[in-house]
């Protein structure tokens, strides 16, 4: 009876692993059908094993280390270029197909289900909703932003250029993060200084960015933002 109960667990796992994967795989993601799958029966076993052994108690011990255990596997399928991130969707369902192969490996194969069932409606059901807000106007008054302000000089007027850069800014209520200096010349450098995220006020930032493209040691100023929401 015991085999066949572990037998019917990694039976589920499967199962409901696959249903995920067939989705994941359906758009190809990096991580999809056979992924989703072995991580869901591998989760089932584990926990299986452990209850099998040692009881419940030292189940419950199984599923925290999966738990973990899967975060790294996750940390494997984001990629970062530039300033975006991919592949959070993609560890995110690993995690939960996770879940799925734990609840089977406990027996739980009523919360199995319903695990899949909500993990498939993440990832179908609010794909347009995700469409329409995407496709939004972007509110460039009220996002959260990084933004950076350039200001072009000579090397002689460098560190008052850059004081100057701070000051103004300073005033107008942008505190500045960081300021770096780029080299595009014999004579010519570039400032940039990044703000602390802040709210987008494109009005002020645009008039401070005129007020120093006017000052004489400054041949050109600019500023340009990326939202972090």
């Amino acid at each position: 009876m015991a085999l066949l109960d572990s037998a019917f667990s990694l039976f589920v796992a499967f199962v409901l692993g696959t249903l995920v994967g067939v989705e994941r795989q359906f758009r190809q993601r990096s991580a999809g059908l056979r992924t989703n799958t072995l991580v869901a029966v591998g989760a089932a076993a584990f926990v299986d094993i452990a209850q099998r052994l040692a009881g419940d108690a030292e189940a419950v011990r199984v599923i925290s280390y999966v738990v973990s255990g899967i975060g790294f596997l996750g940390a494997g399928v984001i990629m970062k270029e530039g300033l975006n991130v991919r592949g959070l969707n993609t560890a995110a369902t690993l995690w939960c197909s996770a879940a799925i192969g734990a609840a089977a490996g406990s027996d739980l194969v009523v919360e199995a289900v319903l695990i899949t069932a909500f993990v498939l409606a993440g990832n179908t059901l609010l794909r347009p909703v995700v469409t329409w807000i995407e496709r939004r106007p972007l509110d460039q008054t009220g996002t959260e932003a990084r933004i950076e302000v350039r200001i072009t000089t000579d090397a002689r007027h460098l560190a008052a250029m850059r004081r100057h850069l701070i000051e103004r800014l300073q005033a107008a209520q942008y505190p500045v993060a960081d300021v770096e200096v780029i080299e595009r010349g014999e004579d010519v450098v570039e400032v940039t200084a990044v703000l602390v995220s802040t709210v987008v006020v494109t009005a002020e930032i645009g008039a401070v960015v005129a007020e120093l493209s006017r000052h004489p040691a400054i041949s050109d100023a600019a500023w340009e933002s990326s939202s972090l929401e």
